[in-house]
């Protein structure tokens, strides 16, 4: 009986090589029929991740780049060049530090030149700044997407009234809800702002 266990464990363990040398067989023509496209498969995810890298990369190098051009530049050595790179690197940095400068040294041209602005917010901000009377509010505040709005409303409020308009700022005002910042400056001005 101990012979036929061992002829059995060693048909087993035959059939058993036999079937992993079966599966290596079927690896390899997998392999050898899809070699090309297998290395091809790795060789792109392998750029793809370089490539990846090298984007990060030079994305922190433009910012890193862009910051310390506009520390210059916020330090008070003002040069045309730092300015120029600034743009270069970054356009709406470039913005914004004009912008600043421009509500530092009230500079109404500069805010003008600002209303175009590639940066939606500057460009925004620009147009309230640099808006001077009634009309100029009123089409900010028409705006949909205006920072300032209802502050754009306030404002237009007090010019109207200070030109005798009060009809015309009490609606402006009306249209301020009171779920707002400025529903108790638009209600004084309701009440205690008539001339």
């Amino acid at each position: 009986m101990s012979i036929k266990n061992d002829i059995e464990m060693v048909k087993e363990e035959l059939t058993s090589e036999e079937k992993f040398f079966e599966k290596s067989v079927i690896t390899e023509k997998f392999v050898k029929k899809y070699k090309n496209v297998i290395i091809g498969s790795v060789v792109v995810i392998v750029v793809a991740v370089v490539a990846n890298i090298a984007y990060d990369a030079n994305k922190a190098s433009t910012l890193t780049a862009a910051n310390e051009a506009y520390n210059k530049l916020q330090s008070g050595s003002f040069d045309q060049a730092t300015l120029a790179r600034l743009e270069s690197l970054s356009p709406s940095l470039h913005d914004a530090y004009l912008y600043s400068k421009a509500i530092a040294d009230k500079d109404l041209k500069s805010l003008e030149a600002l209303k175009n602005s590639k940066s939606v917010l500057i460009g925004d901000l620009a147009t309230y700044e640099s808006a001077k009377n009634s009309s100029e509010f009123t089409s900010y505040s028409l705006k949909q997407d205006a920072v300032y709005k209802e502050l754009a409303q306030i404002q237009n409020a007090i010019l109207l009234m200070n030109e005798g308009k009060t009809q015309k700022a009490h609606e402006i005002l009306r249209l301020i809800g009171s779920n707002s910042p400025l529903a108790k400056v638009a209600s004084a001005l309701l009440h205690y702002g008539v001339k």
